[in-house]
């Protein structure tokens, strides 16, 4: 790719109109985050229709220990998005060098020790959430391959977020396209063509997202400037570490605090039978894509906030956190209700069981409609992340989120014991978490004022 062609890639953060920079920002994201979820939604949709609804079960059920593990060491990729939007928006280019060398570094090292803690796991954990028999070993089996392929997966997830620091989100898009497409025609060939059931696509996701992780490397490589990456000079330098720590580990910590929690739902959702597993497993699958078009306003949040922070702007700051807030509500609230409504059709294409899709659109009427809050959650948090602080929105989420969920599963859901009042707890506690986290901000928003004002980013 030529130099003209990646500066074209990237964008002015720091100046000039915000709004269009951000949908700028915030759609190859939105696309990218589309393309990931149809990893996981191709392998439901092929195994729902060709192996059966113990082995969608098997699937889905998998995405609550999944996002447990998983994200925690993604917040140490959000931790050097912030690290190196900090040191380019200050034009500290030898920081973003060392902020590359050591993400990179740092991904093999979390995707390694990932991949033996969710190998070892996966059986004790999947027990431990009271998984039905009949769905016990094939569960195990796709969770054991997908965990094979962590080191790759955070290969791909650290690269893709020190490009989209620079306001590069276009070629972590291209790297999904094509692995996305390799994804979906593995999964064809190993569960129809060689009868390989959840083995077939779960060896199919690690391959694509191999692609997509050496598609990534090769851009990093061949890049010019301080996203340069040198094979040669990996090494964990003292500095950008700090940040990435500093920033990564509360983040980390914040999204296992969910997935706890909503490991302790799935385990509740268990209890209820495979067609109710299936129907979750499905339905989430679908909301999915409502929530990564808000999330993506999300991470153009903390990159914005980042960079215009590390500029000293921090009425720039300011603008881009109400903005982020206010899209992701928006495309929150209207493509939410709008797959709610049509829940069934949707449903459909993973399964033509009757009860799986009553059991999923159960789910959808009370989780989809309302994701808005979810957004609202999100983009306050990371905002606040933007602006330096991590431990606080952690601790927000803990006793938003992770508190009020088991509580309500403890205290509230046994006086009608029913799916539909297990599902209410998550719009409850999204607006709960959303309203202490804006709140935490308009705290804290002084102080970062006097610190900007004693310092030099």
């Amino acid at each position: 790719m030529s130099a003209d062609v990646r500066q074209r890639a990237r964008m002015n953060m720091t100046s000039g109109p915000m709004l269009g920079n951000i949908f700028l920002f915030a759609l190859p994201l939105a696309a990218s985050g589309v393309l990931q979820l149809l990893f996981n939604a191709a392998d439901q949709v092929v195994v729902g229709r060709f192996a059966g609804a113990a082995a969608l079960a098997a699937v889905g059920s998998n995405a609550a220990i999944i996002n447990m593990l998983v994200n925690f060491f993604i917040g140490f990729s959000v931790g050097a998005n912030v690290a190196t939007s900090r040191y380019y928006g200050s034009r500290d280019y030898d920081g973003v060098q060392k902020a590359v060398h050591t993400a990179m570094l740092l991904s093999v090292i979390c995707g390694s020790v990932l991949a033996v803690v969710g190998i070892l796991a996966a059986r004790p954990l999947l027990v431990a959430m009271s998984t039905p028999a009949d769905v016990l070993d094939m569960a195990v089996l796709y969770l054991r391959i997908y965990f094979g392929g962590m080191p790759i997966t955070m290969i791909y997830n650290f690269g893709a977020a020190l490009l989209r620091s620079v306001g590069d989100t276009r070629r972590p898009l291209y790297c999904l396209t094509a692995s996305g497409l390799v994804n979906v025609v593995l999964n064809l060939i190993f569960v129809i063509g060689f009868d390989m059931s959840v083995a077939g696509v779960g060896l199919a996701t690690v391959i694509s997202q191999g692609m997509a992780a050496f598609m990534v490397v090769c851009i990093l490589v061949r890049e010019q400037g301080p996203l340069h990456l040198d094979m040669r000079l990996l090494r964990l330098s003292p500095e950008p570490l700090r940040l990435i720590i500093t920033v990564g580990l509360p983040t980390g910590v914040q999204s296992i605090v969910f997935n706890v929690a909503n490991v302790v739902v799935q385990s509740t959702i268990n209890s209820f039978g495979s067609a109710a597993m299936a129907g979750a497993a499905a339905a989430h699958s679908i909301e999915g894509f409502v929530y990564c078009i808000m999330d993506s306003f999300a991470q153009t949040c903390v990159t914005f906030t980042s960079q215009n922070l590390g500029a000293g702007k921090l009425d720039r700051v300011d603008r881009a956190a109400l903005l982020c807030n206010l899209c992701a509500f928006g495309f929150g609230l209207v493509l939410g209700v709008s797959v709610a409504l049509n829940s069934s059709i949707f449903l459909n294409i993973y399964s033509s069981d009757p009860a799986v899709i009553a059991a999923g659109s159960e789910r959808m009427m009370a989780v989809c409609a309302t994701y808005c809050l979810c957004g609202l959650m999100d983009v306050s948090s990371d905002a606040m992340r933007g602006l330096g602080y991590s431990i606080l929105p952690t601790l927000v989420s803990f006793c938003g989120s992770c508190l009020t969920r088991l509580a309500w599963i403890r205290f509230i859901f046994p006086l009608n014991p029913t799916i539909r009042m297990l599902y209410l707890i998550f719009p409850i506690s999204w607006a709960i978490t959303a309203a202490l986290h804006w709140a935490c901000y308009t705290l804290v928003h002084p102080r970062v004022a006097r610190r900007l004002a004693g310092s030099n980013f």
